[in-house]
């Protein structure tokens, strides 16, 4: 097996955690695989990188076509069919962070010539890999409810796009790797609050099975929480991704049998369902989850392997697709929703009325006095 060539490219702050775990003794596959450039724009990025592994870097990724065999590209989001294209173009395997492109035309791009030219193409949705949302997902099948929970505090990174496209899309790919059907409405809504895009969003998603997903982000939250929930006819599952725990509760036997009567019990018998409910009515488990797991760790090995042919791509360029292209809908669905209310007494961040020449759905263009953000 040939030693295969990888680079980063883009090193801010998700490539500079990629390219550290590629130059260390957890590289995956580390007889099969080396680290041998990074490259950023950023003459100070580039070259800190470069002293603290001790590998080549570039101002631009160009220098390294014919010296590469795959890269992980960490640009800002904005740049991603740019680069990514060009790689693919020049026989480079490509491992691109989520969202896969910004539109879906570009993503088609990415996924046909990947495919013209036998490469791997892998998306960043790293959650997939979380260890507590395998735990859950190998337990339950169909789902009837999904609800998801994904905010903190603003990090300043990722203000080329907005929550929908920086957080949500994690949970839209989880949800859609649960959900074997078709999406048939989306509803949404959300607003701007610091940058020229959304910052918060809801989003309510029906599928043509009848499943319900709800799906709430937020870069501008006091407390962070990474939380989803899935329910499905004989079982509830919660998954906390900060914490990596992941609970399961099914439906017991004297309940699936379909004898419990609750309206016929007696007081002790109900006394003892109250005290009991989550033993032998709806037994609560604590799943067994690797908490020393790294997911970006384990997504850099399915990429890996899946160059090497020894596992199909893990989230491909498809599933990236398919993400972005629920994302734009519910970005539709934002931009065309309408607050109600008066100028003067704002009701939602950076408000204004109906009747407002200014107002562009999530994305209020023209600047608002400071005395009116976030009023109350």
């Amino acid at each position: 097996m040939n030693l295969l060539r990888i680079a980063v490219i883009g090193v801010g702050h998700l490539g500079r955690i990629h390219a550290r775990l590629l130059s260390t003794h957890h590289s995956p596959l580390t007889t099969h695989s080396q680290l041998v450039a990074i490259t950023d724009p950023s003459e100070s990025a580039h070259n800190a990188v470069s002293a603290e592994l001790n590998v080549p870097a570039f101002a631009d990724y160009r220098e390294l076509f014919g010296r590469i065999d795959a890269a992980i590209v960490a640009v800002p989001s904005r740049l991603h069919h740019a680069v990514a294209i060009d790689l693919l173009e020049h026989g480079i395997h490509t491992f691109i962070e989520k969202p896969i492109t910004l539109n879906i035309a570009d993503a088609d791009d990415l996924i046909a010539t990947a495919a013209k030219r036998g490469l791997a193409l892998q998306v960043g949705h790293v959650e997939r890999f979380n260890p507590a949302f395998t735990a859950v997902a190998s337990q339950i099948r169909d789902p009837k409810y999904i609800n998801a929970v994904r905010s903190g505090p603003f990090t300043c990174r990722s203000t080329d796009v907005g929550v929908v496209l920086d957080l949500m899309i994690h949970d839209l790919d989880l949800a859609l790797s649960l959900i074997d059907d078709e999406l048939v409405s989306a509803e949404a809504l959300g607003a701007a609050v610091i940058g020229p895009n959304e910052d918060w969003a809801q989003a309510r998603l029906t599928f043509a099975n009848g499943c319900v997903a709800n799906f709430f982000a937020s870069r501008v939250a006091w407390q962070a929480q990474r939380s989803l929930e899935v329910i499905t006819a004989d079982s509830s599952a919660s998954i906390d991704f900060s914490t990596r725990q992941a609970k399961i509760m099914r439906v017991g036997e004297p309940i699936e049998s379909g004898n419990l009567d609750v309206n016929q019990l007696d007081a002790a018998s109900r006394t003892h369902l109250k005290d009991h409910l989550f033993e032998g009515y709806l037994p609560l488990t604590d799943l067994p989850v690797n908490k020393d797991s790294n997911p970006l760790l384990e997504e850099q090995r399915s990429f890996i392997a899946a160059i090497h042919g020894q596992a199909p791509v893990a989230v491909t360029g498809s599933d990236g697709r398919r993400a972005l292209d629920v994302a734009e809908r519910i970005l539709t669905s934002i931009a065309g929703h309408h607050w109600e209310g008066s100028a003067s007494g704002p009701t939602g961040p950076r408000f204004q009325p109906r009747d407002s020449s200014i107002l562009r759905g999530p994305h209020w263009r023209t600047p608002i006095p400071a005395s009116r953000r976030l009023a109350g």
